[in-house]
Formats: structure tokens, sequence, C-alpha cells
């Protein structure tokens, strides 16, 4: 009995463990999904996984994928593998891989691509060699029109549990070569440039800081820290030096999504952790204002799109909104000191699949294109409606993605789970039944035309903005799938009800040993 008893726990324990991990998923290429109304229709016309597969479209180089990013011209797109340590970058058009950039450095060989240190990120554990290391890539951003990609490290290899300072390692996307490294603070995740091209701020994860970074010289060797801001309290970072601890939570307000308003005069920042909210610092007077609170919890992406700031909530599967002016109107009555908080009432909800990641939002902001990550699918919501009007089936299980700038193609990266699903790059074509052709001003909405110097609502200028969101095609007609034959089923396959047989056999197993 003592031996039933403990093979039913183990079976048990087993069990439980592999329940934490959600069905895996693998859609074949070809799957098709389409709005009830036919407004819009997705298709999987290629991928790129470190799996199975076949030759075309095996590739041993995406490993743990964590984020792409489109180039602005639309010529290629570029994947951080997170695991792997590199940044790899493909073609738009044929897929073909043009470069692996490798984040691998040593001191003495790679001292010319350091810039000066600052003074504001302090070495507390480590002191020796701290310039020889792998970066693992995170997140990134094109600052000077797309010359440069940021590509900052979630840690330096030898700094196990990421509390000293981490990197960020400029790409010259000309020769697809790292020519700048810079320090940051710890645990850095989301990146962000400026609309005016003058700034780089990076959100530390870590412990509550957010760095700021002046790019406005085309020279990267002229490139320099500002500032640290802090946001209520920095997280003092003591962990042990020998055991890795979990540093994805108990990491303060973990900071997440970043993006400047429009007009370059504030920084927002999600607050994925601690208390919540969103986190509003002042560009032009240095400071820190306070959180907006008021959203659901757990807010992972944020994107600011024709007058509305969209959310991402990861935990609740949803996508919520609000008119920008609205927002920042709240934020705006906090003043970093006696008046540290505020609430925005009056968001618009569209419910998602659960673990909803890296939105992206068409060119003329009808459609929100959502990552969500548990339930391996991407969401299309409907902004005219704020409802969710058609999914797709993706690689488990999802995180990073990004549109093209006309809209017609959807690029999302798949991260593993405990040896599960991931280590894949799927990628949807988008047809629309009326194509996008409008484009709005990013700050009020107003309609905004190609010959516009500024918009003439609200006077914003955009003249030098960096924001990409013509509607141009950047490529030919047709995006190149591959050459060889492909499934066109549209049937996707899942693996599951591992928990429920399991506990059926256990029960089965304890009813034999009674009766013997």
């Amino acid at each position: 009995m003592k031996r039933t008893l403990t093979t039913a726990f183990a079976l048990v324990v087993a069990a439980l463990s592999f329940a934490e991990v959600p069905p895996v998923s693998h859609p074949k290429i070809g799957t098709t999904a389409q709005s009830t109304d036919g407004a819009i229709t997705m298709t999987l016309i290629a991928k790129k996984q470190n799996y199975g597969g076949s030759a075309d479209t095996r590739d041993t180089d995406i490993n743990s994928p964590k984020s792409i990013n489109i180039h602005p011209d639309g010529s290629k797109y570029y994947v951080n593998s997170l695991e792997g340590c590199t940044t790899i970058s493909y073609d738009f058009r044929t897929h073909k891989k043009l470069s692996v950039i490798h984040h691998q450095f040593k001191d003495g060989r790679d001292d010319a691509l350091w810039s000066k240190p600052s003074g504001l990120y302090p070495w507390r554990h480590y002191h020796n060699n701290v310039n020889t290391f792998s970066g693992k890539p995170v997140e990134s951003t094109f600052s000077h029109k797309g010359r440069y990609l940021w590509v900052p490290y979630y840690r330096r290899t030898f700094d196990i549990n990421a509390q000293d300072p981490s990197a960020v390692a400029v790409i010259d996307t000309k020769t697809d070569k790292v020519v700048r490294m810079m320090e940051t603070g710890p645990l850095p995740k989301m990146v962000s440039t400026s609309p005016d091209g003058k700034t780089v701020a990076i959100s530390h994860w870590g412990n509550n800081t957010v760095g700021l970074i002046d790019i406005s010289s085309e020279k990267p060797e002229e490139w320099q820290h500002k500032m640290v801001l802090v946001v209520d309290r920095q997280l003092e970072l003591n962990y042990p030096l020998n055991r890795a601890v979990d540093r994805d939570s108990g990491s303060g307000y973990a900071l997440r999504g970043t993006v400047f308003t429009p007009d370059n005069r504030y920084l927002i920042v999600g607050c994925m952790g601690g208390g919540g909210g969103i986190a509003v610092i002042d560009i032009k007077e240095q400071k820190y204002l306070g959180r907006v609170l008021g959203m659901m919890s757990n807010v992972r992406h944020l994107v600011i799109s024709n007058g509305y700031l969209y959310l991402s909530i990861n935990g609740g599967g949803m996508v919520q909104r609000m008119p920008l002016k609205e927002f920042m109107a709240v934020a705006k009555t906090m003043n970093g000191t006696t008046k540290k908080n505020a609430t925005a009432n009056n968001w618009e909800n569209c419910k998602v699949g659960t673990g909803a990641r890296t939105i992206s939002i068409s060119p003329d902001g009808r459609y929100v294109f959502a990552a969500c990550n548990n339930v391996s699918q991407m969401y299309v919501v409907d902004t005219k409606t704020m409802k969710t009007i058609c999914r797709i089936g993706v690689d488990s299980y999802p995180v990073g993605l990004d549109l093209s700038s006309d809209g017609r193609y959807v690029f999302v990266t798949s991260q593993g789970r405990k040896n599960c699903g991931g280590n894949a790059v799927n990628i949807y074509e988008v047809k629309y039944k009326n194509p996008p052709s409008a484009r709005f001003c990013p700050a009020c909405g107003a309609t905004r035309t190609d010959d516009m110097k500024k918009c003439p609502e609200c006077g914003l200028q955009y003249e030098g903005m960096t924001v990409m969101n013509n509607t141009k095609n950047p490529v030919d007609n047709q995006l190149y799938t591959n050459n060889s034959k492909t499934s066109t089923t549209t049937t996707i396959y899942y693996s599951g009800g591992a928990l429920a047989a399991v506990l059926a056999g256990m029960f089965l197993f304890i009813r034999l040993r009674r009766k013997k």
C-alpha cells in the first residue's frame, strides 16, 4: 500500500507539473482564418522553426526568439534569439538569412565598442572582466531613420540573477554589425526611441528605473547617458551569486511597455507588477510625475496610435484603450511630490486570449493584432467596435509581434515553456476587404496626408518624426512563401488532456492494486 501511495503521489506531481504548461500548438503553413464579415483574412504563409519541419523552414539559429522588428524601409527584419545570444537578420521578401549577429564580447578585444562609463550604473557584486560576457537580447528599437537597431540584454551571462549593470548593443543595419555598446541598469527589457529621434529610453524591469540616452548626434561615439529616473523607489538588489532566483517575478513594478508621446514631452511606462498602473515621466522637466491607475492590472505593452493609447493586459487577456488626450489630462494632475497617483477611468475594453503580450496596430488604426501567449493564438480586434473579429493559431507560445508598414504582413515570435513549444517565427499574410488607406495624427487622431508638415488640429510637427506608419508597400506585391510543397490544411493540431489522462491512469492503477 505504501508503494502504491508513493507511486500515486509521484504521478500527481508529474501531472500537476505538466499542467502548468498550456497545450502546445504547431499550425501548418496554409492555415487560414477569416472574420465572419469577411473584412479580414489571415494566412500562415511561412515560418522559421528550430524543431522538426522540413529543411526549408528549419533554422537552428532560432533559439527562444523574444522579439521581432521589421526595418522601416521594409527590406529586412530582425529576430532576437534570447537564449541563443544572437540577433538574426532576414530578407523581407525571400526570408533568406542575411546575418547572424553574435552578442559575445571580451575585455581588451572589444574595448573600442564601449562608451565611457557614465557613473549612473555602479557595480556592486562583480568587478573583474565585466565586459567579457554573452548578452541575452530582449526587445529592439530603430533610430536615425532605421540606420541603427538598439538591442538591450536581459543580463550579462555571468550575472545569474541580473542584479548588476546590463548593456545595450547598437547594430548598424547597413553592415549588420555591432558598432556601439553602452551600459544599462539591471534587467532591461523595453527600449523606445522618441519621435524626434533624439532620445532612447530603456526601462529596467530589475529595479524600478528608466535610463535616458541622448542620441541627437549622427555619430555613435557622441551618444551619451543623460540620467536615470526612479519610479517611486529604486530596489536594492542583493541576490546570491551561486544560485539563480526567479527575476521575472518579485521585481517591484516590473517596468515593461515603454512609449514616448508624439510631442516628445512625456514617456509613459507600463507597470506589469507591484501596484500596477502606468508610470509617467516628464522628459522636458526631467522628472518622474507618478503612476496613473484605473486600468486593469498586469499591463504588458503600450502603443500610441491615431490619438489613442492602447494597452495589452497579460493576465486578463485584454486590450484596453483611451484617448491619449484624456489620459494625459489625468497624468498632468500629478507632480511627483505631493501627488504621485491619479486615476484614469472610461477605458474601452476588448477580451482577447489570455497572456496578451505584444500588440501592433494597422496603419489606418482600424485593427489591433495581439500575440496571446497562453492560448497560442493571434487575435485581431476591430477598433471601431472594440470587439474580437478574428483569431488564428500560432506556434506555442507567442510573445513578440510586428506588422509591416502597409499592414499586409504580421510576424510573430514564439518562446517555449519547460521545453515545450517555442523556437519559431510565424509569418502571416493579411488580406483586407477594404485595405488600409487613411493615416491619422498619432497625438489627436486627425486625418493626415503625405503633404502635411504638421497636424491642422493639434499642431504636432510631422517633419522629422521617426515614427514609420506609411501605407506604401515597401516591397514587391507578392511576398515569397516557400518553393517546396506546403500543406494547406486549416487544421491546428493540439497536444492536450495530459492531466486528465494521467489522473485517470493513476485512479485505475490504485483500483487494480486494491483488487490485488
